[in-house]
């Protein structure tokens, strides 16, 4: 029995490095498997970013073009509420004018009626005066009254004959 024994053991050391070397086979195959499910879910997740940073950057650039459009639209209604209000400056500016054209006219007209009213007074002063001094009684007193106008009657011309009536050529 005893050369038997010898070769049982290295039978059987040699069936448990095969078993090992299986083990380990196995294992490798497993992690190899594992890594290539890694590197497929790891590109599928590299492609996902590289498909998600174009349509951000897809969005930044549609946002950029909105931007630059209202940038566009607000610098028009500025140039246009800046028109507006100069337009309306201008108008106030000429109404403005107008109003004090206006008053200087009505204040014009308001001295004028002034030295008329003074001048009528002075002259009602000088009637009275002339009058006064004529014993002459004051028609524009407060109590003057008017007297009915008299129609003056209509003169007849008498209808002179041709060839009668003295022609006086002095």
């Amino acid at each position: 029995m005893a050369p038997s024994v010898p070769r049982t053991r290295a039978a059987a050391a040699l069936r448990m490095k095969q078993i090992a070397l299986d083990n380990q086979d196995r294992t490798i195959r497993r992690l190899r498997a594992q890594l290539a499910t890694e590197i497929r879910r790891l590109a599928a997740t590299k492609k996902e970013l590289e498909e998600t940073r174009v349509a951000s950057h897809k969005v930044i650039a549609g946002l950029t073009e909105i931007g630059l459009s209202m940038s566009k639209k607000v610098e028009r209604m500025k140039v246009k509420k800046h028109q507006v209000r100069a337009n309306h400056v201008e108008c106030h500016q000429k109404f403005q004018a107008r109003i004090h054209e206006a008053e200087d006219s009505m204040q014009a007209q308001h001295l004028l009626i002034e030295a008329l009213v003074d001048e009528k007074d002075s002259l009602l002063q000088t009637i009275r005066g002339l009058q006064g001094a004529n014993n002459a009684p004051a028609p524009f007193d407060g109590d003057w009254e008017e007297e009915p106008e008299e129609e003056p009657e209509e003169e007849e011309i008498e209808d002179i004959p041709l060839g009668e009536g003295e022609i006086d050529d002095e």
